[in-house]
């Protein structure tokens, strides 16, 4: 009896459906808000506290180090498997309240893959490829390009395609530090500088849409990587904190699997990507 439910106005939308683009449609418009923003930092701000943390623990360099035994066993044999571990992750304040943003989401997850074989320096070569990333992590990269190199600092470009019932392309700048520790020891850090959604996305009327006043798809997305080489290959962990907008009242069906089911479905994707990319060359580098 779901027909009961539904107002005229979304009958209407949902009657309009089949004669639109796949592309999310005009309707579903937000504002990013500064306190949006602000609550966003400030839960960043708390999980890099912890992950400074994280590093500086003696032997336990990886995030899964950290689990308590039974859950570190389960993680190390997932990982083992050749699989990719995921966990949903939690920030709170000090007093352990929630972190909320008004009028959006906060996505938190951590994934990691472990590369038998492999080594520290080929799979920094991998992930720091950027032009190749959209062959590597394909079809949500649709285009990659090195923007600028200095040292450990690198800017790069990414055209970002997701698909969850309804389409949305992005272009997205990205600046990327890394932190080398040791001969089997690396981190970086990744910060989302302009995220800009594209209407009409690969047509002749193709526009970027004003930053923060769009579909709320993307807001931020920043990410944090470990790199370790032991137990005879590499292991490798990105934890990913992205902003979207929240659940709107009456799409909720058209919405909701696109931002909450997106954060954990590309970051799974990701690193299942950067695994295949690493044994491969792993394996072309014992064949030579």
């Amino acid at each position: 009896m779901i027909g009961l439910h539904i107002s005229f106005r979304t009958l209407g939308f949902l009657l309009a459906l089949p004669a639109m683009t796949p592309q999310a449609p005009e309707v579903l418009s937000a504002e990013l808000k500064p306190q949006t923003v602000a609550a966003f930092d400030r839960y960043v701000q708390l999980t890099e506290a912890r992950i400074e943390s994280d590093l500086k623990r003696p032997g336990a360099f990886l995030y899964v180090d950290g689990l308590p035994e039974a859950r570190r066993a389960a993680a190390k044999t997932i990982l083992a498997r050749g699989e990719v571990y995921m966990e949903r992750l939690t920030t709170r304040d000090p007093v352990g309240e929630e972190i909320k943003a008004p009028d959006a989401l906060i996505h938190h997850w951590v994934g990691g893959v472990f590369v038998p074989g492999a080594t520290l320096r080929q799979t920094l070569e991998i992930v720091q490829d950027y032009d190749r990333h959209q062959d590597i992590y394909k079809p949500e990269v649709l285009r990659s390009k090195l923007a600028a190199h200095n040292g450990n600092d690198f800017k790069i470009f990414y055209r970002l395609r997701k698909k969850k019932v309804i389409t949305v392309t992005l272009n997205t700048d990205h600046d990327v530090h890394y932190y080398p520790v040791d001969a089997t020891h690396v981190h970086s850090r990744s910060y989302t500088r302009r995220i800009q959604e594209v209407a009409d996305a690969d047509k002749p009327t193709e526009r970027e849409k004003p930053v923060g006043r769009d579909g709320g798809f993307l807001w931020r997305l920043y990410s944090y990587w470990r790199f370790e080489e032991k137990d005879g290959g590499v292991y490798v962990e990105c934890e990913s904190i992205s902003l979207t907008r929240d659940v709107p009242t009456g799409l909720g069906w058209l919405i909701k699997p696109f931002i909450t089911g997106i954060p954990k479905e590309s970051l799974q994707m990701t690193m299942g990507s950067t695994l295949h990319a690493v044994q491969a060359a792993s394996a072309a580098g014992q064949a030579r």
